[in-house]
């Protein structure tokens, strides 16, 4: 086979690829600055007005256009605008999730660093986003000039470049292109196998599991978030959320579950339901925990009645154990055949 050609194929769509998308994110950045321009024109300094207006301009909006117009969106592209005031010195090359966290930086002198090294080193949203959160700019301004290039290289390692298809997918393009989102592409191959068959596995034990959705996205100040599986149990009437990590349980984790538990209390459930229970599943080799999560007022109706109806850890080990051992097997049959 001619490998030669099908490398300079996959190149060429790879490159077309990557030119769609810097095109509609251009398109997508000059728009939502435009937008914020006229908020900010016809609001003024009224701000009673202004609730009332962005109130008024979600709901037409999100009617016509879909998703990526609430008002939190509509004042943040208004913040957008105040922020970089001059369309002319807008840098094209980054994208609307790039905007975001430089509009986060108070210091204009930071922000401009900032925006003016993504262009140059061509940063990821996710290399940019750990530059800021290492104070990037402060080690660089207090590193002695041979150890420069050292500190600036270290990104390449920590966070390494994501794919065209990756970035294809981004949120924000999608709710700009009113397109449906992949639910499959947020999660590494182990991790998306594995939630594949947790899915069937709870849905198979019949103790009053429904399934409701998977990587199910919540947004929070423009903030993208996904829960890998939700379902409804119809006997405890109450939600099941579901995340599962691949790798050792870390505190973090933990607040990620407890933050998806309280946001379902506000936001999901029903008057009537249970509250919420959120399940941590994380996997590294043979050693897998569960953390179950519910308020803390309600612990003797997790004691007394919940355990009968969920999984229990055993099961739960047992099962994330044995799927893990086929998977890692069939991929290392599949690697050996393509040697």
């Amino acid at each position: 086979m001619d490998t030669n050609l099908y490398q300079g194929i996959r190149n060429t769509l790879a490159e077309a690829r990557s030119k769609a998308y810097s095109a509609v994110n251009s398109a997508m950045v000059e728009a939502y600055w435009e937008i914020g321009k006229q908020i900010d024109k016809a609001v003024g300094e009224r701000a009673e007005y202004g609730k009332g207006l962005l109130k008024y301009l979600a709901g037409q909006l999100t009617a016509e256009f879909g998703k990526g117009f609430n008002e939190s969106s509509l004042r943040r592209m208004r913040q957008f605008f105040k922020t970089f005031p001059n369309r002319a010195a807008l840098w094209h090359e980054l994208s609307w999730s790039h905007y975001r966290l430089l509009m986060k930086l108070e210091d204009d002198s930071r922000r401009e660093f900032y925006g003016r090294e993504c262009v140059e080193s061509a940063w990821s949203v996710r290399q940019l986003e750990r530059q800021i959160n290492s104070f990037y700019y402060e080690r660089l301004l207090a590193t002695k000039k041979s150890g420069v290039e050292s500190v600036k290289n270290e990104i390449h390692a920590l966070e390494p470049k994501t794919s065209p298809d990756y970035i294809l997918k981004d949120p924000y393009v999608l709710e700009f292109l009113d397109l449906k989102e992949n639910r499959d592409y947020h999660e590494s191959d182990l991790e998306q196998a594995l939630i594949d068959k947790l899915q069937e596995f709870l849905l198979e034990l019949g103790k009053g599991f429904s399934f409701v959705a998977r990587q199910k996205r919540i947004t929070i100040e423009g903030d993208h978030y996904y829960i890998d599986l939700v379902f409804y149990n119809y006997i405890l009437k109450c939600f099941v959320v579901i995340d599962l990590k691949a790798g050792k349980l870390t505190y973090q984790d933990i607040g990620q579950i407890d933050f998806y538990v309280r946001y379902f209390e506000d936001n999901v459930k029903l008057q009537g339901d249970n509250p919420t229970i959120g399940i941590v599943l994380c996997t590294d080799k043979n050693d897998t925990m569960a953390k179950y999560s519910v308020l803390s007022e309600n612990e003797n109706l997790f004691a007394s009645k919940y355990m009968l109806y969920l999984p229990t850890e055993e099961e739960l080990t047992h099962e994330l154990k044995r799927e893990r051992e086929i998977i890692e097997r069939k991929n290392a049959l599949d690697e050996e055949a393509e040697r």
